[in-house]
């Protein structure tokens, strides 16, 4: 008898198997019993027939089969037409493994807080599950575009000893007799990375200590965030859009029945695989929020409320580009056509789910680098070697950043970011 996976289960129609499974719910009627079961490939029901198995079998399935007790199930593969998945199994013997009395996650609605709180047993419902799944596809995707691209990824360290963004909400630590943070970002060390390896990507846990309870923010994050050497802001806009059509090519190619689970239908996302993107300037963004009502002026830096009035105006993600330098970073290449301006792009993704991108061209002049230094009272002695990637071979290059959870509550139609998330951080949320 060979043992599978319920995902197997299209390739054993007719066949006995064992699978090692989890209860996640049951109903009998009369001399027939249903036991709905996940493996963590996927889900299905168990038919059990009272007077096809030992009365052993029968009496277990009725008293000692709670939520969430593990155990091994025989039986034969059916097709079921009636059910989304399209096998079941017909039982014929149970094998106890792990017994489960009193789970605190019933079948029924429960808060969010009580859910958070329950979060390491929460993950084996069927929402959870398939956030989880598609999370994974779009990690996948990412490297296997970068890959297609020439990327080579690149390790950032977590530990720094400054800001890249130069502001103070950073989380402290000591490292040995010196002051550290952890990391607000990998770009610093990706260029680095760019100038001796041309084109590289980072992908890992990023930190921010901002006091926000907002829905699209978390203290802890992954940031996956490329720099190209050689290429100026209109090559990487396109690199952007082609990377953002392609995760969301692969989650419909891979992740169909997920994102039919968390409540997003395939044919909703295929028109965000059409390129290229709508592009505007910041400057015509302000003209259309004005003209939508909002109180907006040149040198405003756009909320919550703005970012969704202006994607709401598009069927597809937006780019916004070159804001006010004084709103951005200090890493920035001044716009050419206009010194108040910085040569940036905010992508913005439709249904109201604001930035999932942040990218600009460099600036490459060491002599304006080092006075942003002075302007933001950064110290060189923390940026003395990003000083010098301008001074030995200094070339024209690009980079951006993606929230890997924001694009998944984008993706997914979440509530909140935090969704998206295996173990969230949050402002009021260190545990579990």
């Amino acid at each position: 008898m060979q043992t599978i996976t319920i995902s197997e289960s299209p390739k054993h129609v007719n066949e006995t198997v064992k699978i090692g499974v989890w209860l996640t719910d049951k109903r009998s009627s009369g001399k027939i019993a249903f036991l709905q079961l996940r493996d963590g490939t996927g889900f299905f029901q168990g038919i059990l027939l009272k007077n096809q198995v030992t009365p052993e079998v029968w009496d277990m399935a009725k008293h000692e089969l709670h939520q969430e007790t593990s155990f091994w199930v025989t039986g034969e593969i059916h097709e079921d037409s009636r059910s989304k998945f399209g096998y079941e199994i017909q039982v014929q013997s149970i094998e106890l493994v792990g017994e489960s009395d009193d789970y605190p996650i019933g079948n029924k609605e429960h808060g969010v807080e009580f859910l958070m709180d329950h979060r390491h047993l929460w993950l084996r419902s069927s929402k959870p599950n398939a956030m989880l799944k598609i999370r994974s596809q779009v990690k996948l995707a990412t490297m296997e575009f970068f890959a297609k691209h020439g990327f080579t990824q690149l390790d950032a360290p977590i530990l720094t000893g400054s800001s890249p963004e130069g502001t103070t909400d950073l989380f402290h630590t000591k490292y040995f007799d010196d002051d550290a943070y952890l990391s607000q970002s990998g770009q610093l060390y990706a260029e680095a990375g760019a100038m001796a390896l041309g084109k590289v990507y980072t992908m890992g846990p990023t930190f921010r200590a901002e006091k926000s309870k907002t829905r699209r923010h978390l203290t802890e994050f992954w940031m996956i965030e490329p720099e190209m050497a050689w290429m100026h802001q209109p090559e990487s806009l396109e690199l952007q859009e082609q990377y953002i059509a392609y995760l969301v090519q692969s989650l419909i190619d891979n992740c169909a029945r997920e994102l039919e689970t968390v409540g997003r239908s395939v044919e909703s996302l295929r028109p965000f695989t059409e390129l290229p993107y709508p592009r505007i300037t910041y400057k015509k963004a302000i003209e259309m929020l004005q003209e939508g009502g909002f109180d907006s002026k040149f040198g405003d830096d756009f909320g919550s409320p703005e970012e969704t009035y202006l994607a709401d105006q598009f069927q597809k993600p937006v780019f916004i580009l070159n804001y006010p330098k004084e709103i951005k970073a200090f890493y920035m290449k001044p716009d050419p056509e206009d010194d108040r301006q910085v040569v940036c792009a905010d992508l913005l993704a439709p249904e109201g789910y604001g930035e999932i991108i942040g990218g600009s061209e460099r600036a490459t002049d060491y002599d304006y680098l080092v006075q942003k230094f002075a302007e933001n009272h950064l110290d060189m002695a923390d940026y003395g070697w990003y000083a010098d990637l301008r001074k030995y071979g200094t070339v024209p290059h690009s980079g951006f950043g993606m929230g890997l959870e924001r694009f998944i509550a984008w993706i997914t139609l979440s509530d909140h970011i935090r969704e998206g998330s295996p173990f969230p951080r949050m402002l009021n949320r260190l545990r579990p």
